[in-house]
This record gives C-alpha cells, structure tokens and sequence, in this order.
C-alpha cells in the first residue's frame, strides 16, 4: 500500500507537471494549488482561469490519454449545442497534455460553485435531458468503455490478495463476470441478450454526481467514461424513486422508459466494477473503507444466473 507521504509526493508531482504545461503553454500558474486529490489531482492553475485534472491512480490496461480525448471532443460538442457543461480551456489546445508521465488536460475555471446536493431524484430530469442530447452525438466512442479487459486484469491483480477481496468472493465475481461479459462484447452481442433495448453514448459515470452547481447553472461535468451502453448503465442503483423520475422526465422527452432486466444487469456489472476497483487500493488505500459497503452489499445478494 502507497503510504500517506507517497501519496502526498506523488499529488505534488502531478501538481508540478501541470504548472509546467501550463507555464510551456503560455499560462500564469503562480499562484497554482491542489484543490482535489483522489483518482486525480485537479489543480486550480490561478491566477489563470484554468483548471488542470490529472489522472494519478488509472487501471492497469487504461488508456488515458485516449478516455480523455473522448471526455474533450464530448464536452466541446455538448456546450457548442448550448447545453450547461464544464469546457475545455479555450486558453490552450484542447487535447491531453504529456508531462513527466501525467497525461493531464485543461478546463476552463467554473467560479461560484455551491456546495453539492447529491439528492439523486430531483436531479433525475437532467439525467434524462443529457441522454436526450447525447443520443444525437455523431463521434466515435467505445462500448462500454474500461470494462472489457480492465475487468479481468483487476480480478488478476486481487488473486492472492486476501487483504483486499477474500478467494471465494474473487471466485463468485470471476463466475459472474463470465457470466455477465459476453453481453457486452459488442452493441451486436448485447442486442442478443437484451432485443430491443438500444444502447446509445451516455455519460458513463454517475452523471447524477457529476453535476456541479452555481448560483446561475447546473453543468454537466466528468465526460471521462462516456461511451455507447443502455442509459440503464447510467441509473444503476440509484433507487426505485429516482428510477420513477427519470420515467417521467423521459417520456416528456420523447425517451423510453427504463427497461428492467437491462438496469438489473447493469446494477450486477457496477457491483463488480466496485469489486475489480479493489485492485487499486494499493494506489490508493482509501478504496478500501470506500468500497466496503459496496462489497457487503453485494456479498449478501444473490449469485448472477
């Protein structure tokens, strides 16, 4: 396990990088700080108007730089349609920045954020709004981004590893993995399990949490894991009233409805995502208090069929 001064240098390395990006760029990053520090160290870049996100604990297998050339391309499209999105710097290229091993890229500063309001109904409508959008979006994206292939490395990496997910529950998320996967091999593979459901690009990651608000706005944020999967992969466990409130802000928007057995799928692939994410605690030790919930959670349902 990385320990907490590791943990620090490694934040003030990252740091270190996106001011020196930024300053080759033509920025003002004097004034640079830390202001978030988890899977990535976001640095606000004063007294530039510019926020630097920099990935510091990634799968094994990831793809950085190519997830993050996707969420760019995304939200320029999104906030060219005028819809309410954190943008890209229009300060310097849109595109991932390398630097002394960080693959990190540029945001224009939202000033005035309030606190956040994670009441996950009542943000239900915006959910469903992105989907509308987004269902138009003519780029190209992955299915199911990060799972194929992330999955099975994490199980790899946990096998042995008692410390974080004891061997039988490794062998049960093995089992339903092999079970659950091949659904999501391809658009044409999932159309085989689950006919007439279509799949779209969706946010891919908790698009209800992803909000961030200002006196004025809502802003769509965090397009790192969009790609093309059901929007059921967006409303996983989120609960029976919010699911209802995404039915009601869908059909006023000329969607469908959630489909059952898609959102009973996808609520077992994010239980087993939590499970492979278990793999980097040692990069980031703090996942294992957060997850733990997830796991029991999961522990106490029963086996996929």
């Amino acid at each position: 396990m990385i320990t907490e001064e590791e943990r620090a240098a490694r934040s003030a390395r990252a740091r270190d990088a996106a001011v020196a990006a930024a300053t080759d760029l033509g920025l003002d990053a004097s004034g640079a700080a830390v202001v978030y520090d988890v899977f990535s160290v976001v640095v606000d870049l004063a007294p530039s108007p510019v926020v630097a996100r920099v990935p510091v604990v990634t799968p094994r297998g990831t793809d950085s730089a190519g997830f993050q050339r996707t969420e760019l391309a995304v939200s320029r499209w999104l906030a060219g349609r005028g819809e309410p999105t954190v943008v890209p710097s229009g300060l310097v290229p849109a595109e991932p920045v390398l630097r002394d091993g960080f693959a990190m890229t540029f945001w224009e500063k939202v000033d005035g954020v309030l606190p956040p309001d994670y009441e996950v109904v009542k943000r239900m409508p915006a959910v469903a709004r992105l989907h509308s959008v987004l269902a138009e979006y003519p780029g190209e994206v992955g299915f199911f981004p990060g799972m194929q292939g992330y999955v099975d490395l994490a199980f790899d990496d946990l096998a042995g590893r008692a410390d974080l997910l004891p061997a039988a529950d490794l062998a049960r998320a093995r089992a339903e993995w092999a079970a659950l996967s091949p659904a999501i091999a391809s658009p044409e593979a999932f159309a085989g399990v689950f006919p007439g459901v279509p799949v779209q690009v969706v946010h891919g990651d908790a698009p209800y949490f992803n909000l961030i608000a200002t006196a004025d706005s809502v802003l769509y944020s965090d397009f790192e894991h969009v790609g093309l999967a059901p929007v059921e992969w967006d409303l996983a466990h989120t609960g029976a009233e919010a699911i209802a409130a995404y039915d009601a802000a869908a059909v006023d928007l000329g969607l469908r409805p959630v489909d059952p057995g898609a959102l009973r799928a996808a609520e077992r692939l994010r239980d087993l995502q939590a499970v492979a994410c278990l793999a980097l605690a040692p990069q980031l030790p703090l996942l294992v208090d957060g997850l733990a919930s997830t796991v029991e959670t999961w522990r106490g349902t029963e086996p996929w069929a």
